[in-house]
């Protein structure tokens, strides 16, 4: 049910929820494999749909920051076809532009993916997938650029995408989402930082049983202290969506 207090109004950048496509089944792993030492990726990484799970000092399945990854992508890497199981350690992180093509996060750890490029002009693309159980983060942002997060369906989390609230150095991030299906339980589809410039345009999500907030603002920092919320809601500048692009079910 949508909360009285997160009404949709019109704003700039949103499209159709009509425009929306077929989200993809959860896959069968066609096998599994331990990830004790994190897999350095450039150029494409073609998993084949094999479920990869940390082992050895990747084997956790906390919070904790400072966990390496399973995956690591170099500056324009592609991973494809790849599941990812528990434990999953730090997901994947990408150290410049990067592709997700139909990755799947069984049990996320810390993070699915953080996207640390330090360009303005990097640009992360997630195309399909989806993840499960993540206690807060799916996607972390913390360097610069544009995230597409698309084609996505996402259950049982705290936030799909977060830039990040107390990084110690601080971007303008922008994340474009369309084609979204969240279920509940969850918390937040997007957190963005009003005051360094960040803009999240959003359409064609369908949230699913319970309260999901569509978008918040928050005051950032680069200090370490825990970021203030400034609001949720669009409203047209750093959190763009309309009626027309949210189905509530």
């Amino acid at each position: 049910m949508k909360s009285p207090g997160k009404t949709a109004t019109a704003s700039a950048g949103s499209s159709p929820a009509s425009h929306r496509t077929t989200l993809g089944a959860w896959p069968t792993a066609t096998a599994d494999r331990a990830v004790t030492a994190t897999i350095e990726v450039s150029g494409t990484y073609d998993g084949g749909l094999k479920r990869f799970r940390g082992s050895g000092s990747l084997g956790t399945d906390g919070q904790g920051e400072d966990q390496g990854p399973l995956f690591e992508l170099a500056d324009g890497a592609v991973l494809e076809n790849v599941v990812l199981g528990a434990p999953a350690a730090d997901g994947v992180h990408c150290l410049g532009s990067c592709t997700l093509r139909n990755v799947w996060w069984e049990d996320v750890g810390e993070d699915a993916a953080t996207f640390k490029g330090t360009s303005a002009a990097a640009t992360y693309l997630v195309e399909g997938g989806g993840a499960r159980k993540a206690d807060d983060k799916v996607f972390q942002h913390n360097g610069a650029g544009t995230l597409t997060i698309r084609n996505f369906q996402v259950s049982d989390f705290g936030k799909l995408y977060r830039s990040c609230g107390n990084c110690d150095t601080q971007y303008t991030r922008h994340v474009v989402i369309s084609n979204v299906r969240a279920t509940s339980p969850g918390k937040v589809l997007v957190g963005v930082n009003a005051n360094y410039g960040d803009t999240a345009t959003i359409s064609g999500v369908t949230l699913t049983g319970g309260d999901i907030t569509v978008c918040e603002r928050f005051q950032g920092n680069d200090t370490g202290a825990e970021p203030s919320e400034l609001g949720d809601g669009p409203d047209g500048t750093h959190c763009r969506y309309s009626t027309s692009g949210i189905t509530y079910r």
